[in-house]
C-alpha cells in the first residue's frame, strides 16, 4: 500500500514556475515508478510526466517537454515536479501516482495503482 499526498499547487502568472511535490508512504516506494498526470476542467485526464524507480529514466509529454522537470528522492520517499515558463493551458489539477514496475514508465493512468488526492494549478494570462 502507497499512499501519496501532492502539495505546492497555486495561482501563477503565465511565465511563472511552480515546484509541486509528492509525500509517499510506504516501505517499498522505491518500487515504484511515479507519474504526474493533470485533468483540466472539462478535459480527459493527461499524462504529463513519469520517472523510473531509479530516477533515471524520465518521460515527458511533448506540451511540457523543456519546461517541466521531475525528479525524486527515494531517501525521503518524495516525487517532485518543477514546473517553468507556466502556460494558462497548465491550468489542472495534478495528480501524483504510483505504478509498481522494475523498468521504465508508463503514460497509461490506468497502469497506476495508486493516487495522490490532487493539487490545483493554475496559471493566469
Amino acid at each position: 500500500q502507497v499512499r501519496l499526498v501532492e502539495s505546492g499547487g497555486g495561482l501563477v502568472q503565465a511565465g511563472g514556475s511552480l515546484r509541486l511535490s509528492c509525500a509517499a508512504s510506504g516501505r517499498t516506494f522505491s518500487s515504484y515508478a511515479m507519474g504526474w498526470l493533470r485533468r483540466a476542467p472539462g478535459e480527459e485526464r493527461e499524462f504529463v510526466t513519469a520517472i523510473d524507480w531509479s530516477g533515471g529514466t524520465t518521460d515527458y509529454t511533448d506540451s511540457v517537454k523543456g519546461r517541466f522537470t521531475s525528479s525524486r528522492d527515494n531517501a525521503k520517499n518524495m516525487v517532485y515536479l518543477q514546473m517553468n515558463r507556466l502556460k494558462p493551458e497548465d491550468t489542472a489539477v495534478y495528480y501524483c501516482a504510483a505504478d509498481r514496475r522494475n523498468w521504465g514508465t508508463s503514460r497509461i493512468g490506468a497502469e497506476y495503482e495508486y493516487w495522490g488526492q490532487g493539487t490545483q494549478v493554475t496559471v493566469s494570462s
